[in-house]
């Protein structure tokens, strides 16, 4: 490293002097934590993505939010140049550099890293990083400390985007690398488009009237509500009221969001009983989750929850009916060389109702361990790859081949019989691919598809809600003093460590009809959790209750459920 490059970063990190008494670490939303104390962790962050970016030789993100958080927290995060999240590989590091208590560790921690990934280091290289912060007060000054990391780095340059989504930055990311035009109205544009094209292509004759044509989303009065304001404008054939915009005074996240609605099941500040009946929507605090919800009566604050299992569901049932349209020429399969490979990620977490759905339709339904990049990793490895979590986070993966495949049927359609049941499949595929952000969950795109495909099969919220049944389930967290005792596989459905508990827990799940229950230790506490299922809310309680007792004697502490 060169000796300007080495003053350059000690002089300016000692304007960032770390926290004390604090420990950082890199997970899936990147670092999170209140955001009096996140400074110094931002502006190393901004080194982090300068770094990234001059080793890829590519445009990365650097997103400041905390998405369902309270207001008073912030977070950060890089976006890779993929769209996606930063490489696993780089999180040990990027753990050591926001816990680095002085100028000279952080520099040699530095120096060490950039010559063992052979970073360009030289001031020759140029590196580009794109900015994106949500509404958060305290966003504006903890974007200007990752403006000092990102240019205490030679060759570094930042380009401040102001206030978007999380979605939107990876998809401009994503965009950028690919050589497309990478703006909010690029962004607006594409789904928008994507969206009036499947529209169009309703099938005539579907049932299909004016009340299905609307839905109330509740903004969490966070940039998703703002946002949201701007794109219903672009929209035809469907009509968007937008509450909780965080433009009435709301505080994000307070008793909105659909974190709030997903987990306590009630309706969202701003609704109530006039909503008896209509379809209603819940983004979280940075837009990169939905779920659904109905007002059933106007006599309680409880609602009907739709949640990312029934949204995964919805998806599903859409692209299986579009492919089998398209690879069959009447009732015969047609003598397509490319047969694209549909499958569906979930975790242990969804309801199992859910996956017995899905398994009834002849899908292929794999899990993994819980955690976006688990998911999103594996649907890559389908030709079409849909994911959810319960929680409202997931989107759908094309592969190119299966892309490069649709673009040359379609074409191939055009010529030969166009406006066929089969050309619109092959258009109504390419049109989701275009519509949903492919690089990571997108609350806007998910809510569009949502709403074509209801206006397409001719649902209402209602029908749709009623796809299946979920199975009753808790969810319990016990204390522990080593989360780590606890050893899990197959996808955390199953315990090998300590040995016998699995076998305990099998012979609990055997004494209630269509019971089902895991473990498995917390990413961020010192909590194991417990998740039960079975036929009544009682014996779920019950299973729940026993299973928690289970984790209590074979790691020998007294029963501290919570």
């Amino acid at each position: 490293m060169k000796e300007e490059q080495s003053s350059l970063l000690l002089k300016s990190s000692s304007l960032f002097p770390p926290p004390q008494g604090v420990k950082l670490s890199y997970g899936t939303a990147g670092f999170r934590a209140d955001a009096s104390i996140l400074k110094s962790t931002v502006y190393r962050v901004g080194i982090l993505a300068a770094l990234r970016s001059l080793k890829t030789q590519s445009v990365v993100g650097l997103m400041i939010t905390a998405s369902h958080n309270k207001v008073t927290d912030n977070g950060v995060k890089i976006v890779d140049p993929s769209g996606g999240m930063l490489s696993q590989e780089w999180e040990p590091f990027a753990d050591q550099l926001a816990n680095a208590q002085t100028p000279e560790t952080l520099l040699s921690l530095i120096t060490d890293f950039v010559k063992k990934e052979k970073v360009p280091l030289d001031g020759v290289q140029s590196a580009e990083i794109l900015l994106g912060r949500d509404t958060r007060p305290s966003g504006e000054s903890l974007l200007e400390a990752a403006k000092q990391g990102i240019s205490s780095i030679f060759g570094a340059i930042a380009l401040d985007l102001g206030i978007l989504t999380t979605p939107q930055l990876h998809w401009m990311v994503r965009a950028r690398n690919k050589g497309m035009e990478a703006t909010e109205p690029a962004y607006f544009e594409q789904i928008s488009g994507s969206f009036r094209c499947l529209i169009g292509l309703i099938p005539n004759g579907t049932e299909s009237n004016k009340a299905d044509n609307s839905v109330v989303v509740d903004g969490a009065d966070g940039v998703g509500g703002e946002k949201l304001e701007v794109l219903k404008n672009m929209l035809s054939g469907l009509v968007i009221e937008v509450r909780n915009s965080g433009k009435g005074g709301g505080l994000l996240n307070d008793g909105v969001g659909a974190d709030y609605v997903q987990k306590e099941k009630v309706v969202p500040r701003g609704f109530g009983s006039n909503d008896v009946g209509l379809r209603c929507a819940s983004l979280d605090g940075d837009a990169d989750r939905l779920v659904y919800f109905s007002v059933p009566t106007n006599v309680s604050s409880n609602i009907d929850l739709v949640d990312g299992d029934k949204i995964l569901s919805l998806f599903a049932l859409f692209i299986k009916e579009q492919l089998s349209i398209l690879t069959k020429k009447g009732n015969e399969k047609s003598d397509n060389s490319f047969l694209p490979r549909l499958g569906v990620v979930q975790t242990a977490y969804a309801n199992g109702a859910s996956t017995d759905y899905l398994k009834q339709l002849g899908l292929e339904v794999i899990f993994t361990p819980t955690g976006v990049k688990h998911l999103h990793e594996k649907a890559a490895q389908f030709d079409i790859g849909i994911y959810f979590e319960a929680n409202g986070h997931g989107t759908i993966l094309f592969s190119e081949s299966c892309l490069s495949w649709l673009e040359a049927t379609n074409n191939e359609l055009a010529l030969v019989s166009e406006a066929s049941k089969q050309q619109k499949a092959a258009l109504r595929l390419l049109s989701v691919s275009n519509l949903i952000n492919q690089a990571v969950g997108d609350a806007f795109s998910c809510l569009l598809l949502v709403e074509v495909i209801l206006q397409h099969m001719g649902w209402s919220i209602h029908i749709w809600n009623e796809l299946y049944q979920d199975l009753p389930s808790r969810q319990l967290k016990v204390k522990v003093l080593d989360r780590t005792a606890v050893v899990t596989t197959n996808a955390e459905t199953v315990v090998v460590s300590p040995p016998g508990i699995q076998e305990a827990i099998d012979a609990e799940i055997a004494k209630y009809p269509r019971g089902r229950c895991f473990i498995r230790p917390s990413g961020t506490e010192d909590v194991i959790r417990v998740y039960a299922e079975a036929s009544t809310q009682e014996d779920a309680d019950s299973l729940a209750n026993s299973v928690a007792k289970l984790v209590d004697q074979f790691l020998g502490f007294g029963s501290t459920r919570q």
